[in-house]
């Protein structure tokens, strides 16, 4: 049987980052596995990564998580750290949407 962490390790993501897709998207780890894999794949995929953890920040933010928001921070730095490509021009986590 194929594991949360098998498919995490096939997809080009962290699992952090795939967590981040699943909150955004509202799915189950499994299925943001896949989510995953086919945005790495897909031209300005990751750059739809890039939005989708900077909207859970936000959502963060909102809610006064601060907790929440570091944690997400650190998967922002850690993901643009590993596929700059991905990164806005400016920073809009620290700017309202």
């Amino acid at each position: 049987m194929i594991s949360l962490e098998d498919c995490v390790g096939m997809c080009g993501l962290t699992e952090e980052e795939v967590l981040a897709i699943a909150e955004h998207e509202h799915v189950p780890e499994i299925v943001a596995t896949a989510y995953a894999q086919y945005f790495a794949n897909r031209e300005h995929g990751l750059e739809a990564v890039c939005r989708m953890i900077v909207d859970d920040i936000r959502a963060a933010q909102a809610k006064d998580d601060r907790d929440h928001v570091r944690s997400l921070l650190h998967v922002l730095h850690h993901f643009i750290r590993s596929h700059p490509e991905a990164a806005p021009a400016q920073h809009p986590w620290s700017s309202a949407g």
